[in-house]
């Protein structure tokens, strides 16, 4: 009888206890189902009261109106618990820019409270998600696209600049719920691979760089067999770029370290060479920190290009700076050619053409410049100075004939432009040896011509190499129109990475990055 009533008793206490547990669990739903929905209104009214407060945001109003109304005039980055998972993902990129190569300065300090801490926070709601919109519109607009228009003109980058359409650009975002770039289409390749450059320079920075190869004035040049305590000095620095794979110290010049010497030489603009010069010891000295930079001036200018252009089926590009001309086809490299760019005074123009005529046996219409500044005074010395250059009038202007020895050679390329630049062969083969090739008055020259014709005439078969080289030795000029255009790309790059993925340096030979590496660093 008492074990039965103690069972009993058991019963009764363990239904109490289970009633009064599903009765706290009940009382948890209805709270749960008590707190509503968090549901803002953000109207135009709203946004012109953020701006009236917020004015160094006003140039993202029309945006965040478009946004706001393409979702309802309702938040978009808070819910009852406060800023969603995607809004921090957002401040968190933000806080990264400096893997962007870019300053994390959004004007406005209150975004910090926002996700930094809550309590600090002294923005209605309202005003901390528009906040958070304009950080968004603030991300966009300096990691993909840059510096405006107006700034890149001034730079006199006149190459088409991608449009950033930012309604597009909203609704791949909201519907992903990320900002991660994984495919990596939204920029233009060069981008995603400078960035990882910068990653591993900034990680060489943060292990202290590399050391100042000491030399004396004396100092001439280093062969195969020499020995120095230099030797050890370039070892250890070619080792922490990878030209060479190990540092056994040694202090004896071997072929490892030409080797490697070489490597370098050829991805930074030297001819490669069997001694190491004291412009090899110069150029290894230049600061990691000094490289970072350039490397972060080039990812600016990688924003301004269009993605689209690199997915076309055949174009034309030519790096000032590399002294290099390429012929991509099917996203392949066809063709390449060194190139002479116009001197500091006379500088190519960065921008983008069309070619549509190439003509043989050219004759070279004089400059107006040239002829004040050459042809005159030597007509006034020499009355036979004409002829002597193979020059004639022509309907009051001077031109030369067609020949070899035509300042623009047996054949040129045109495609149309204000500043009248076009590729074209050159008497002066020499100048090609050269490292440094800034000579001409602005036209770019190209050190394989006829092997350009050839390419570009590929697809015609009317066009045999016999007849090409028939039509530049003809002596009289003839025109022939392009049946599939080539689009020409004329850029200015001092670091790129190429397509074996070597990170690739080139002297700033018109003095172009300091300009905007001020800007980023102003901004």
């Amino acid at each position: 009888m008492k074990i039965w009533c103690s069972f009993i008793a058991f019963v009764f206490l363990f239904l109490a206890v289970s009633c009064k547990g599903d009765k706290k669990e009940e009382n948890q739903k209805k709270e749960k189902a008590v707190v509503p929905e968090l549901r803002l209104t953000i109207d135009t009214t709203a946004i012109a009261s953020f701006y009236e407060t917020y004015p160094k945001l006003k140039n993202f109003e029309e945006q965040v109106k478009s946004l706001y109304k393409k979702k309802n005039a309702t938040q978009l980055w808070l819910d009852n618990k406060g800023v969603v998972e995607f809004g921090n993902t957002l401040f968190n990129k933000y806080k990264g820019l400096e893997n962007e190569g870019l300053k994390a300065n959004f004007p406005y300090k209150e975004i910090n409270a926002v996700f930094e801490g809550n309590a600090d926070n002294k923005l209605s709601k309202v005003n901390t998600d528009l906040m958070i919109t304009n950080l968004y519109f603030y991300y966009a607009e300096k990691v993909y696209r840059g510096f405006d228009e107006k700034t890149s003109i001034s730079l006199e980058w006149l190459l088409p600049r991608k449009k950033l359409n930012y309604q597009v650009f909203s609704d791949s975002i909201f519907e992903k719920s990320t900002i991660n770039d994984d495919k990596k289409s939204k920029m233009f390749s060069q981008y995603y691979k400078l960035r990882d450059a910068l990653k591993r320079y900034r990680e060489i920075e943060k292990n202290g760089g590399w050391k100042t190869i000491e030399i004396d004035d004396a100092y001439k040049s280093l062969k195969l067999g020499d020995s120095s305590p230099i030797v050890s000095q370039i070892r250890e620095r070619l080792f922490i770029t990878q030209d060479i794979k190990e540092d056994n110290k040694s202090a004896v010049c071997d072929s490892t370290l030409i080797k490697g010497l070489k490597s370098y030489e050829l991805h930074h603009g030297f001819a490669p060479k069997n001694t190491i010069l004291p412009e090899h010891i110069t150029d290894l000295n230049i600061p990691v920190s000094d490289r970072i930079k350039t490397i972060i001036v080039n990812m600016e200018r990688c924003r301004w290009i269009d993605p689209k252009l690199e997915k076309g089926q055949q174009y034309i590009e030519v790096n000032i700076p590399e002294f290099k001309l390429y012929l991509i086809r099917d996203r392949q490299i066809a063709f390449t050619s060194p190139v002479v760019v116009g001197k500091a005074m006379t500088k190519t123009v960065i921008f983008s053409g069309t070619m549509s005529n190439i003509v043989f046996s050219p004759y070279w219409n004089v400059p107006p410049s040239i002829i004040a500044k050459e042809i005159k005074p030597g007509m006034a010395k020499n009355k036979n100075y004409l002829a002597q250059k193979n020059l004639e009038w022509n309907n009051g202007a001077v031109r030369q004939l067609p020949g070899k020895n035509n300042s623009l050679g047996l054949v040129k390329f045109l495609f149309p432009n204000s500043s009248n630049i076009y590729l074209h062969d050159t008497p002066s083969k020499s100048l090609f040896e050269r490292e440094s090739r800034a000579f001409s008055h602005g036209c770019v020259r190209v050190a394989k011509p006829r092997e350009l014709a050839i390419e570009i005439l590929k697809e015609d078969p009317k066009w045999t190499e016999a007849r090409i080289d028939k039509a530049m030795h003809a002596g009289k000029e003839s025109w022939y129109t392009i049946k599939k255009k080539f689009p020409v790309y004329i850029g200015y790059f001092t670091a790129w990475v190429d397509r074996e993925g070597n990170l690739n340096f080139y002297k700033d030979i018109y003095q172009r990055d300091e300009s905007l590496l001020k800007l980023l660093t102003e901004e």
